[in-house]
């Protein structure tokens, strides 16, 4: 008989923000892939995000976990928010996050709520202004944590 020992909890928590099935014609057919966009986050102000691509969903998601895990930023915290506002511009993508009074929670769309949550803010307001391109809004966020400076700009 074999004894389960419990589990260690996760150093981080996985969240997969949009799967993607990709076909590209070839010679013999159609080959396909899927790639994967994933947010990590320990809750305590790291964050990662990766886009793996394979044959298959659960190598896609595989990699880009560990791609995220390898590029992990640490997000400047003030309590539960943000220390001040942060308007980006990243391609297509158009981000506003501001920080909120705390009890008020996340207040942003899927793609923001997702990186938001991962790196442990708990009280801000997003909103996603330019393209509704899930990926493109991920990185975008991403990119406005990772601009944000310690102390009030």
């Amino acid at each position: 008989m074999y004894r389960h020992e419990p589990r260690e909890p996760k150093e981080f928590e996985e969240k997969v923000v949009q799967i993607n099935r990709v076909s590209k014609k070839t010679k013999g057919g159609n080959r396909i892939s899927f790639s994967a966009l994933v947010v990590v986050g320990d809750r305590k102000g790291r964050v990662g995000v990766g886009l793996g691509k394979a044959k298959d969903v659960s190598s896609a998601m595989k990699k880009g976990i560990s791609y995220a895990q390898k590029h992990l930023i640490n997000v400047p915290m003030k309590k539960t928010s943000i220390p001040h506002e942060m308007r980006i511009k990243l391609g297509a993508a158009r981000i506003i996050l501001k920080p909120a009074p705390a009890g008020s929670g996340v207040i942003a769309g899927g793609p923001v709520r997702a990186v938001v949550e991962a790196a442990g803010i708990r009280d801000i307001v997003g909103k996603i202004l330019g393209t509704s391109n899930r990926a493109s809004n991920v990185y975008a966020t991403f990119e406005a944590l990772r601009r944000l400076k310690n102390g009030s700009v």
